[in-house]
């Protein structure tokens, strides 16, 4: 099962027992202060899920890994090509 699918799994989980219990098809005796909570719950829970989001790309940006070993690497290999190409008589501005 891809990763895609156990997201859909869960999401369609969550919002049929979420409109299960928003249209009374499960008793729960809920009280009408909370109810005004459950409305709202799936918005709640996706402005969550989005500041986790930015949160998590932001810590993956700071943290990102300078690569030196491959940006020289593949700078030779650019020198490399371009000397083929001037050999075979394609000029480099």
């Amino acid at each position: 099962m891809t990763k895609l699918m156990q997201w859909l799994a869960a999401v369609g989980l969550f919002m049929s027992i979420w409109l299960a219990i928003v249209l009374d098809m499960i008793s729960l005796n809920i009280p009408d202060s909370k109810k005004e909570i459950l409305h709202a719950l799936p918005v709640y829970i996706l402005i969550v899920f989005a500041c986790y989001s930015l949160a998590l790309i932001g810590y993956r940006v700071a943290t990102f890994n300078d690569c030196v070993e491959e940006s020289r690497e593949l700078k030779e290999e650019i020198q490399e090509a371009k000397k083929e190409l001037t050999e075979k008589g394609y000029k480099f501005d």
